[in-house]
Parts: C-alpha cells; sequence; structure tokens
C-alpha cells in the first residue's frame, strides 16, 4: 500500500507530548520523521520510561538520531539535514529556537521551502509567551476545567491530555495545509499553534455561547448543556449513556421504554419545558432504567433507533465487538520488548492511509543510518560520537 506522506521528511524537534502528537500523525501517514534528541542522559524521561506504554505508543514509526545541538558542530549537522527536510517541528519555549540559531527565519534562509511547524504553552509571543505551558495549565485558562464535572464540585481536568492532543492536531493539519500551498507557491511557511488556542478552540459550542451570546457555561456533569434529555442513567447493574434529545428522540425514547406519559406530562411536553425540569425528567427515567441491565436497555434503545451505549473501563472498550471489527490496536516489533499493539491511526483511507511500519525506536538507533545519507563519512561519524556532538 501507498503510504499518502512517504516523499516528505520531517525532523521533530519535539519532547513532552503535543508537539510528538503533531509528528506521530505524519509519522503514521508515511512520512520519514527523524526523532533528533539528546543524548540520553537517564531511563525516564519527559515520555516516562523510554520501554514504557507512553513512550512506545507515541513515537512509532520514526528513527532517532541523537544530537547535541549546544555544540557548534550540533547545529551544523542538523542545518545540513534541514537543508534537505520538508518539515521541522518543535516544541520550544519561543526563547529557544533563537538562543540554538534554528529558528524558522535562520532555516528559511538555507531551505525556503522548509514547512516549520511550532508548539507552545500560550503563543509565540504576547505577555505570556516565555511562560511554562503544560496541558492542565492550558485546561484551567482555556476554560474546560471550569464547564467539567458535577455542579457545584468545583473545576476538574479532563482524563486525558486533551490540550495537548489537540494542539498536536491542530498543527499536524497546518502543516498539511502548508505542504499543499507549497506545490503551488514552491515556498514553505512557518505554521504555529499553542495548546492555549488549541484549548480555547476546541471548547467549540461551550465558546460560542460566550462569544455570540455572552453566556458563561456551567458545569453540567454528565448531561449535555443543552439536548435534554442526554446523560448518564442508573441501570439494575450500572450506567448507561442515553442521548434523546429533541421530539422525535424522546418521543421513540418513551415508547420504547413503556414511559409514554412522558409525552403528556406538561413539564416534559416540549424542549423548553424539558430544559427547565432536567432533574426531575431525569428522576423519571431513571425509575425505568433501574428496573432491567444496562444490556437491557442498550439493546431495546438502538433498536427503536435511540443512541444509547453502555459506558466502559477501559478493557472493556478494547473486547467491545465494534471496536475489535474496527481494529483499534495494530502490531509492532521492537527490538527489545518483541512484539506489541500499538493505539491504531483514527483515519481510515481507501488507497493511501495509516500503517504501523515500526516500533518506537531506542535513543539514537539511525544516528549512523541518518548521517551517512546526509553525506557524512563513517571517520567523520566516529569523531562526532568521540565527542560527544552526537
Amino acid at each position: 500500500m501507498t503510504l499518502a506522506l512517504s516523499r516528505f521528511r520531517v525532523l521533530d524537534l519535539t519532547r513532552a507530548r503535543a508537539g510528538p502528537t503533531a509528528a506521530r500523525q505524519l509519522a503514521d501517514l508515511g512520512a520519514d520523521v527523524i526523532k533528533v534528541e539528546e543524548r540520553p542522559k537517564e531511563a525516564f524521561g519527559l515520555g516516562g520510561p523510554r520501554h514504557g506504554p507512553d513512550f512506545q505508543n507515541l513515537h512509532r514509526n520514526k528513527r532517532s538520531l541523537t544530537l547535541n545541538l549546544k555544540e557548534p558542530d550540533g547545529v551544523a549537522i542538523f542545518k545540513r539535514l534541514a537543508a534537505d527536510a520538508d518539515v521541522i517541528v518543535e516544541n520550544y519555549r519561543p526563547g529557544v529556537k533563537h538562543r540554538l540559531g534554528i529558528d524558522y527565519e535562520s532555516i528559511r534562509a538555507i531551505n525556503p521551502r522548509i514547512v516549520y511547524g511550532s508548539i507552545s504553552g500560550f503563543g509565540q509571543d504576547g505577555p505570556y509567551a516565555d511562560r511554562p505551558g503544560v496541558d492542565q495549565i492550558a485546561q484551567g485558562m482555556g476554560g474546560l476545567m471550569s464547564i467539567t464535572g458535577l455542579p457545584g464540585q468545583g473545576p476538574v481536568r479532563v482524563g486525558i491530555p486533551i490540550a495537548d492532543l489537540t494542539a498536536g492536531m491542530y498543527l499536524a493539519i497546518g502543516i498539511l495545509t502548508a505542504l499543499v500551498d507549497r506545490e503551488v507557491s514552491g515556498e514553505g511557511q512557518w505554521v504555529h499553534t499553542s495548546l492555549l488556542e488549541a484549548q480555547i478552540a476546541m471548547l467549540d459550542f461551550q465558546a460560542a455561547r460566550w462569544t455570540i451570546n455572552r453566556e458563561v457555561p456551567p458545569q453540567a456533569g454528565n448531561n449535555h448543556p443543552t439536548g435534554i434529555p442526554t446523560g448518564v442513567f442508573e441501570t439494575a447493574d450500572g450506567h448507561i449513556n442515553i442521548a434523546a434529545a429533541g421530539e422525535h428522540l424522546f418521543a421513540r425514547m418513551c415508547r420504547a421504554m413503556g414511559s409514554e406519559e412522558f409525552l403528556d406530562d406538561p413539564r416534559f411536553c416540549d424542549g423548553h419545558a424539558r430544559y427547565e425540569n432536567r432533574d426531575t425528567l431525569n428522576a423519571a427515567i431513571e425509575e425505568y432504567t433501574r428496573r432491567e441491565p444496562s444490556a437491557h436497555w442498550v439493546a431495546l434503545l438502538n433498536e427503536a433507533g435511540v443512541p444509547c451505549g453502555p459506558i466502559y473501563a477501559v478493557d472493556q472498550t478494547f473486547a467491545d465487538p465494534q471496536v475489535r471489527h474496527l481494529d483499534m490496536t495494530k502490531p509492532v516489533a521492537h527490538p527489545v520488548l518483541g512484539e506489541m499493539n500499538v493505539v491504531d491511526h483514527a483515519v481510515n483511507m481507501s488507497r493511501t492511509g495509516p500503517k504501523m511500519r515500526r516500533a518506537s525506536p531506542e535513543a539514537g538507533e539511525h544516528t549512523e543510518e541518518v548521517l551517512l545519507e546526509a553525506g557524512y563519512s563513517a571517520a567523520e561519524i566516529a569523531d562526532f560520537r568521540a565527542r560527544q556532538v552526537v
């Protein structure tokens, strides 16, 4: 199978999660991603243990080059690689790349076709540009924690690093857009986003409630903020999600559950009434759902065309028949850890889709290979190693 991005080379200077997530999208789709990293000082780094599940899932499909960018020869090596590269991805604090001499303008001077992708905590300039930024800080400042959790509970972080992950996804989209533009213009460009920008953008309709209506969204817990009834309902053996907002779905739910009396109840007779009496309606629905186990309601309501589903722990998610059909894990072979399953890419393409080609590399596993490709001799590489440049 042809890989869509196989003609592109990416230099990945990133660490932690947001930047590596962007590079992973490109790697999964076939780009030659070279992970440029420091010589290892210890087994445990910013991505957790190198042989741990987090690191292994985050850096698959990449090659590794160790390079000391604090040495002039290390910067010279990087610039030689950059001269023939298509993309650079970095997530240093904004000032660091300038101090190292590998900022966009410096690289553009030797390769005007370069697409230079940057992620920061708060943006490349502005009053917070030099602040350290991590996912949870962005979740808080971006408004997400104020709308997550049960009403009155106080702010709650989302259970995944969503600011990191979405910043990486947004940057990957921007990089791909710049590569498409380059096909016409012949020029690269600087593409950048931040955890804060990504988090605010991901608020989506909750943000628009403020920007358009000047309404500050509150915590809604498991209830949908505006679509009622949508939420978590207790059953005889656990909990399920039901989404029956709108007149048609609400009527289908009532008929399927045998609760037709809700349709004539003035408290629930239309969307406005259901909004005003949300808690009362939810309690009334639970009087029914508690009578049968979750599987009963999931089957019954889906048969009636009402969105309904179980609430899984992660192991149950991967055991679900539909998830198994979607084949959301893919095997890779690691030279030390053996065969393991990583989480699959979420995009399917009929011809040029993503592929798991290799496990996450050992530190510097491909240093000699990459430098030979760049035209360095074996003697030069040996000298670099002796001086700890690579």
